[in-house]
């Protein structure tokens, strides 16, 4: 959402971001309708408590950009002020039956993908467009000199492909650093199963990294190796890693063609097994070219072009349903207790695992 706010502002318009507390976007006007972080993502009152009041802060807006999942979806289609609602999820299975039913019970819903991956998993949904995910570029540092490693950047889980990852590095000899979110039983129960009797010297597992340590991790690796088994909608780390200049080796899942240029800024093949002899050819991929396309497809310039004339079909759209105006501010305040705060900052027990020179 930043980088998209940010990409509007800088393009002219007049954008108000209604975000979490302590959140800052150059140019644009910032609205905090809780003024506390809740203890945990995905409750459903919070999320109701902060879209209600966002509404109503956006209330004289031309339109308005959804990013809060189905009950803004819901919200905002109802509303007084034309909107779109952006999917950030896989359109399968539970997800895809609740916009389903979105779909009969609004018909002011309009839609974003994120991929036309995703789009195409339920065209039947009320979609406007296409508009790809993007990433501040500036401010990724590029690695033109990258170190033999290869990286993985995930979540512990089986779609994600860490083992394979594993089975390619050893396959070509390379060092591979694996740098993953390992929070919840599942993931951890995978990472035991299939992760951690493999690492050793040649394959290390940093944990879960932030902003900057990511950035870094990316940029000196000589490639980023993404052995995917589900559809997934986007592949932000793709992006990530393109910024940083560093090729990547995917299977054809998702959305991965729509983002990898086969043969310039990494190589896709349907097969882990067919990525295996391609690691050898790293050497013909320029990292420079990786930069270039990512600032060219993936930047808040390219999502503020991607954005705007969607937003304006449907600012000029009539709307059909209205709801009353409501009649006092909802600013809500609800105090985050301690244990939940230092619950949200609590290091795994598998952080004594990361470098140094990756923890800085």
């Amino acid at each position: 959402m930043a980088v998209q706010a940010a990409g509007l502002a800088a393009a002219g318009h007049d954008v108000t971001l209604c975000a979490a507390p302590g959140s800052a976007v150059e140019g644009v006007r910032v609205v905090e309708p809780l003024d506390s972080l809740p203890v945990q993502i995905g409750m459903a009152t919070d999320e109701w408590r902060h879209v209600l009041a966002a509404l109503e802060v956006l209330a004289d807006q031309d339109v308005v950009v959804d990013h809060s999942g189905p009950l803004g979806a819901l919200l905002s289609a109802q509303g007084p002020v034309p909107s779109m609602h952006v999917v950030h999820g896989s359109l399968e299975g539970e997800l895809l039956g609740i916009y389903e039913g979105l779909a009969m019970r609004a018909p002011g819903l309009h839609l974003a993908a994120i991929s036309r991956s995703q789009r195409q998993a339920a065209p039947h949904l009320p979609f406007t467009g296409v508009c790809h995910n993007a990433i501040d570029v500036d401010s990724v540092p590029f690695g033109a000199s990258p170190e033999p490693y290869l990286a993985f950047l995930g979540r512990m889980a089986p779609e994600k492909g860490a083992a394979e990852a594993i089975r390619l590095a050893r396959s070509a000899g390379r060092p591979l650093v694996i740098a993953a979110k390992c929070r919840e039983s599942a993931e951890q129960a995978y990472f035991d199963r299939e992760v951690a009797p493999h690492l050793g010297p040649e394959v290390t597992f940093v944990g879960e990294l932030g902003r900057e340590a990511t950035y870094e991790f990316l940029s000196r690796a000589s490639a980023l190796l993404f052995p995917i088994s589900w559809r997934e909608p986007f592949g932000m780390v793709l992006v990530e890693a393109l910024a940083c200049g560093t090729p990547v080796l995917a299977t054809n899942r998702g959305a991965v063609r729509e983002i990898v240029l086969d043969g310039v800024t990494g190589f896709v093949r349907d097969s882990v097994a067919d990525l295996g002899p391609l690691i050898e050819r790293l050497g013909e991929i320029d990292r420079a070219a990786c930069r270039r396309h990512a600032a060219r497809y993936f930047s808040s310039a390219a999502l503020a072009r991607s954005y705007e004339p969607m937003l304006a079909d449907i600012a000029g759209r009539p709307r059909d349903r209205r709801i009353p105006a409501a009649v006092a501010p909802m600013i809500f305040r609800s105090p985050v207790a301690a244990a939940g705060r230092a619950a949200a900052g609590r290091v795994p027990s598998h952080a004594a695992r990361v470098p140094a020179r990756l923890r800085r």
